[in-house]
């Protein structure tokens, strides 16, 4: 193990009993390694963890401690407590097995993680400390005792240990901090947890989450007077104007074993719970795990900042990405929410990142970090332990707490590797590819196939994941009568693999593919039309169809392999010619085939419709004015007689 790197004030002192064998060091820095020990920081005394210049690894950490931690301190003078100071994603790891948490003293551990969101949105939490008062073992997290404000110096960076209690609002806003003059104001009104009750089932009804509070005796919109939370579960809250607000934990660090009751074929707003990065194949694998999570599926909300400007329920654009990963830990399964079909710029969204939140879930989840997992059809008790604790900091492709990263970290334990857009990339005996589903040219949403010849055409847990909550059009790959937004199966050439969508009003639909790994390139991937017997090769082509509003649970299917013999029939965008003449004021949409067009329409890239032209005649040559449009990127649709639709971004740039 690497040595520890510590710094205190000359004038105090750091005891650590190892075996009872006692050290007093009264220097400024000093390198220790431990080894079958205990902390013990004794009163007006403290220890300093920088965690820069370590490298991450599951077995390597700043500070590592094999039994307990004991942070000594007067009850009732706080100032003079003993504290534990893990700085610069310095984490704490504890080695006593899943054994009963028997850490104890009044001193307080203190950990710094960033949210990510603004005064409209939500981030996801799980406290890694909870109160520091009572006999030995975890205690709850109660808001307005562990929530602290670093706002000790004009720069925090020189003054790192210096925090403040955070404030707290019954008003919906929350307020920046102000440099050593005001600390952050949390809103108490966001302050809610949900833990998937009977009387409280659905996390997608806003009436069933519960009220937190900020403490003892305060009340939010949920009604609870309580204010407290068991270690191992989530909850929720808002952010402020700044968008990056630094949380400092204080308390009494979690360790041992944590359990959460998760109920059958309900969610639970969990999390990681401890002063250190939490190995989600450890979690999801665990055997009692293992046999209580439904489709092992974890879900992480994320949000857009862009669309996120209102505290009104309807207004939100947010949604749950969800993750999970096998048991080897070779193969990791990512989908995100749905996302914009458009980047800002006009060009097309393939990966989602970037449009929506810019997130990924990757292995190893960070300090803070809550999510929901959901029951299987028996539910039971949820466990965290130690052996599932790791030392990682929040790089890229490695960890992540849903913001992005501008460091890198590797090791030999991590040996995934990840495209430029956080892609997941397969070993070498893995298929995969990705289905982007466009709905009225708005919003898309991304369903994930995986081959291998282990998978089955049943539940394959680590390699699937559940559908989130559907929205009013969605589409995803039904199990009997469950929906995956993820799923796995043997490759095989006369494979058909059926998709579900349910479309709430008329809409053009397009089917796109992307990310395909290790496919042999002369092998295509159609989607059937099966009403319209219509094979697209989604290699070569999107295939684009309005659809009035209904289920459509046997339309369209995947293929390897097209029953038809003419697959050129297939319209495509070279079959006409779609531009903008910005000289002529026109859209100009050229048919030397003479096709039978049915309908022309144009819409912005928000999805509103701007012109729909029908009972057309079969020319050459149509036209279009576009004088009184403003400048910008606009789709034209053309839509044949046989319901085929062929697309085009354009640009209007009037004069």
């Amino acid at each position: 193990m690497k040595p520890i790197k510590y710094f205190c004030n000359i004038n105090n002192y750091i005891t650590i009993a190892m075996k009872h064998l006692y050290s007093f060091i009264l220097i400024v820095t000093c390198s220790l390694t431990f080894a079958q020990s205990d902390l013990f920081v004794s009163d007006d005394s403290y220890v300093f963890v920088d965690g820069n210049g370590f490298t991450s690894g599951p077995t390597v950490a700043p500070l590592f401690v094999t039994n307990d931690v004991n942070l000594q301190g007067d009850i009732n003078t706080n100032g003079n407590s003993g504290h534990l100071y893990l700085r610069n994603e310095a984490q704490l790891l504890q080695s006593n097995g899943t054994i009963t948490s028997t850490n104890t003293g009044d001193g307080k551990l203190s950990i710094f993680q960033t949210g990510t969101s603004n005064t409209y949105m939500y981030n996801y939490w799980c406290s890694p400390v909870g109160i520091n008062s009572g006999g030995s073992g975890n205690t709850v997290f109660t808001p307005n005792v562990n929530f602290y404000d670093h706002i000790g110096h004009a720069i925090p960076a020189l003054n790192p240990i210096t925090s403040s209690l955070a404030t707290y609002t019954t008003g919906y806003d929350g307020t920046a901090t102000v440099a050593l003059t005001t600390p952050q104001v949390i809103s108490n009104y966001w302050l809610f947890t949900f833990t998937g009750t009977p009387a409280h089932p659905y996390p997608n009804d806003f009436q069933d989450w519960q009220g937190l509070g900020a403490g003892p005796g305060t009340i939010n919109t949920g009604g609870l007077i309580n204010g407290t939370l068991a270690s191992g579960y989530g909850f929720t809250m808002k952010g402020n104007p700044s968008g990056a607000q630094k949380y400092d934990f204080r308390g009494r660090p979690n360790n041992g074993t944590i359990t959460t009751i998760l109920n059958a074929e309900r969610e639970t707003l969990v999390g990681n719970p401890y002063p250190s990065a939490l190995d989600a194949r450890a979690y999801i694998h665990d055997t009692n795990n293992a046999a209580i999570i439904d489709s092992a599926t974890l879900s992480f909300w994320e949000q857009d900042p862009s669309q996120s400007t209102s505290h009104v329920l309807v207004n939100y654009v947010g949604g749950y990405a969800t993750y999970t990963i096998n048991a080897a830990g070779t193969v990791e399964t990512f989908t995100p929410s749905t996302f914009d079909t458009y980047n800002i710029d006009g060009t097309i969204n393939t990966t989602g990142g970037g449009s929506t939140s810019g997130k990924n879930v990757y292995r190893y989840i960070p300090v803070g970090q809550g999510f929901l997992v959901k029951g299987n059809s028996t539910g039971g008790t949820l466990r965290t332990t130690n052996s599932m604790r790791v030392f990682q900091k929040t790089a890229a492709s490695l960890s992540e707490f849903f913001r992005i990263s501008d460091t890198s970290e590797n090791t030999e334990e991590n040996v995934a590797s990840y495209t430029e857009d956080g892609l997941f990339i397969m070993p070498e005996d893995y298929k995969r590819f990705r289905l982007n589903v466009d709905f009225k040219d708005t919003y898309t949403r991304q369903l994930l196939q995986t081959f291998h010849p282990t998978a089955t055409h049943g539940e394959d847990y680590g390699l699937e994941t559940r559908s989130p909550a559907a929205l009013n059009s969605d589409v995803f790959w039904p199990q009997g009568d469950k929906a995956f937004n993820a799923q796995a199966f043997a490759f095989d050439i006369e494979l058909l693999i059926p998709l579900v969508l349910n479309i709430n009003q008329d809409q053009l639909i397009r089917f796109r593919i992307f990310d395909i790994q290790n496919f042999d390139e002369s092998q295509p991937i159609f989607i059937h039309d099966i009403e319209n017997d219509i094979y697209v090769d989604l290699r070569e082509s999107n295939y684009e169809i309005n659809l009035p509003q209904g289920i459509y649970t046997d339309r369209f299917e995947i293929t390897f392999k097209s029953e038809r013999l003419n697959i050129e029939e297939v319209i495509t965008a070279n079959d006409l010619y779609i531009y903008q003449n910005n000289q002529l004021d026109q859209l100009t949409i050229s048919n030397p085939k003479l096709l039978e067009i049915k309908q022309v329409r144009l819409y912005d890239v928000t999805g509103k419709q701007i012109f729909d032209e029908r009972d057309l005649k079969t020319e050459a040559n149509f036209s279009f004015s576009t004088k009184s449009l403003s400048q910008g990127v606009y789709i034209a649709n053309v839509t044949f007689a046989d319901n085929q639709v062929v697309s085009k971004k354009i640009i209007v740039s009037n004069k």
